[in-house]
């Protein structure tokens, strides 16, 4: 029996076509060019923000700008349920964006609740309830991201090897 075939019999995934990998290895290396450009931008355009911006400001659409908001992260944890009942693999991103918003929701909240008696409970259901959602939810997509299947061919001519495959 050849060793694809107890590959199948195991239930392992075909090895993926060396042209698939790599296409694979060309946009991971353009994404973190991408990625690496960006962050090095915005150190100077955070410093700028820094030294620029007024300490306070009257603020015209507080209202929509937060309920818009909630309504986004109302949105973005239905889709997590909705995925996680049907137990689709977007629910790995529905997941990750809910915990994104929550961290988001939760420094806004304190932050701008600083000076005002309505930081403590800003800070309390950042410290009780929106963080550690956030947590559990990207703790569980670590999970499921660690037991997919990823490629176990060698890696291209950058030396790199694919995630996950413990080589």
């Amino acid at each position: 029996m050849s060793d694809t075939q107890v590959d199948e019999l195991r239930g392992a995934a075909p090895a993926p076509h060396p042209e698939l990998l790599e296409r694979i290895r060309r946009h991971r290396k353009h994404t973190l060019e991408v990625l690496t450009v960006s962050a090095v931008a915005l150190v100077p355009w955070t410093v700028v923000l820094a030294l620029s911006l007024p300490s306070g400001y009257k603020v015209h659409h507080w209202r929509v700008a937060w309920v818009g908001f909630d309504v986004l992260l109302l949105t973005a944890m239905a889709a997590t349920a909705v995925f996680g009942r049907l137990r689709h693999r977007a629910v790995i991103v529905s997941g990750l964006a809910t915990a994104v918003l929550l961290i988001g929701d939760a420094w806004f909240d304190v932050s701008l609740a600083f000076g005002t008696r309505e930081v403590w409970l800003s800070a309390a259901l950042a410290l009780f309830i929106e963080l550690p959602l956030a947590g559990y939810l990207i703790h569980r997509v670590m999970r499921m991201i660690s037991l997919a299947h990823w490629p176990t061919a060698d890696a291209g001519a950058d030396g790199d090897q694919p995630a996950g495959d413990g080589g």
